[in-house]
């Protein structure tokens, strides 16, 4: 079963059904606290894998920060090509500060 991590922001009922019987993931994503039991279902959520989330948005960020936040494509296509771009930039950009070794195009 594959796992969707989201923020509070997405903590809504019938989103988690959704994502549980129509898509089968595992939604962990926090639940906002408004009962008394709400910070018991945030207790046993798996810190680690929830902490993947949060390392992904800190990437967002960094890439939004170094690379921009507009897209200059206009369709969706041309928008998803830019994107993956901006990643392999991110990507080389952290392996030459690490001075990890590029896999050759051979």
């Amino acid at each position: 079963m594959q796992i969707l991590t989201a923020d509070k922001g997405y903590d809504c009922t019938w989103l988690r059904e959704y994502l549980r019987e129509d898509l089968d993931l595992r939604p962990l994503i926090k639940h906002c606290i408004n009962k008394p039991y709400d910070h018991a279902h945030n207790a046993r959520i798996d810190d680690d894998l929830y902490h993947q989330r949060s390392m992904s948005e800190t990437v967002f960020s960094s890439v939004k920060r170094s690379l921009g936040v507009a897209l200059r494509a206009r369709t969706w296509y041309r928008e998803f090509r830019e994107i993956a771009l901006m990643c392999a930039v991110y990507n080389i950009k952290e392996a030459a500060k690490q001075e990890i070794p590029l896999p050759s195009c051979d």
